[in-house]
């Protein structure tokens, strides 16, 4: 099957298991996401959801709302149905599994492309506030942090080593997924001062793709050994450049073309602490 085809096959795989409820929010089965991230046993895929679950806290979100026990029924050998314990999933609790999942599966990689990029889509109501925006923000950008410290561990050990090599190593990231567009060049298209940082400049949207340009470039690095400092830049472009492809195969937008949030993260987070400080 071309890589094409798999990725269409996927993205349709996660779109059969969805399951709607009767105020029309979609749900996944923790049971079946299982089959569907080709885990053999449910109990080797709870270590991945409890993994999760501890994300969902350390975000400040009730997992209670994304993580919900349940009974679900499952076929068994006989071909009869009977009931399982399992968990009713948001599909931001299916972003935090898959971003927690074994790296080395093929459908890991798709599945954190898959909800990364639809949560904004098909999750947020007309109903949301901007504040469960905000705290979505917030939530993948400390994600963004983390996983840029992995990358540039990996990148090292690919010999990306000076400061400079490193700026270079990042632009290319950004240009494959900006379609040729550096930092310099997002930096001034957001309107952006000097000393402003383009990621706490992103709404959930735009930093779920870099979310995902940054954690399957890492992924890349370390799993084929790349070595080289031009070979580890050229990886980066094209990790951005297949994310670029994958958001356009989904109908999303450009992440050029998103709208810049009027806050900053920087700032959301000092006044989300204040908030915090003053209960």
């Amino acid at each position: 099957m071309a890589k094409k085809e798999i990725v269409a096959y996927s993205q349709q795989t996660f779109e059969n298991i969805k399951h709607v409820d009767e105020n029309g929010t979609e749900f996944w089965y923790a049971r079946e996401l299982q089959k569907a991230l080709e885990y053999t046993e449910y109990g080797k895929f709870l270590p991945v959801i409890e993994k999760a679950i501890e994300a969902c806290r350390k975000t400040g979100f009730d997992e209670g709302n994304h993580f919900a026990h349940v009974s679900e029924m499952v076929r068994i050998g006989s071909g009869a149905e009977r009931k399982m314990d399992s968990y009713k999933l948001s599909r931001y609790a299916c972003y935090l599994i898959v971003m927690n999942g074994d790296p080395r599966k093929e459908v890991i990689a798709l599945g954190q492309t898959y909800f990364a990029v639809k949560t904004r889509q098909k999750e947020i109501s007309d109903a949301a506030t901007q504040l469960s925006e905000d705290e979505k923000r917030l939530a993948i950008r400390d994600e963004v942090t983390v996983r840029n410290k992995f990358l540039a561990s990996s990148a090292k050990a690919a010999g990306v080593e000076t400061p400079v090599d490193y700026a270079v190593f990042q632009n290319r990231g950004y240009q494959g997924l900006y379609n040729g567009l550096g930092m310099k060049d997002i930096h001034k298209r957001k309107g952006l001062k000097k000393n402003e940082q383009i990621l706490d400049h992103m709404g959930a949207t735009e930093l779920a793709a870099n979310l995902f340009r940054i954690t399957q470039t890492d992924d890349k690095l370390r799993r084929e050994n790349i070595k080289g400092k031009e070979l580890a830049n050229e990886t980066h472009f094209a990790v951005g450049k297949k994310v670029r492809q994958t958001i356009a195969e989904l109908g999303g937008t450009m992440p050029e073309n998103l709208p810049t949030p009027e806050i900053s993260a920087k700032k959301l987070k000092k006044e989300r602490a204040k908030s915090i400080e003053k209960k």
